[in-house]
């Protein structure tokens, strides 16, 4: 019976660990967007909407 539940346990843990490396992949693939988006916008809307995000977040900026 126990070689049953390290069986399961073993599944979980690859299906788990298989999950968390297409989240990773995930991540890294939108970050890589964002960043790709950021280069082609124009300075100053890139800086508006940094400047903006500051204000948001109460960060002195000026």
């Amino acid at each position: 019976m126990s070689s049953i539940s390290t069986l399961s346990s073993q599944r979980s843990a690859r299906s788990h660990s298989r999950l968390t490396a297409l989240q990773q992949g995930a991540v890294v693939l939108f970050g890589a967007l964002i960043l790709y988006a950021v280069g082609f916008l124009p300075m100053n809307v890139a800086h508006n909407a940094a400047h903006d995000t500051r204000h948001v977040f109460v960060f002195p900026c000026h």
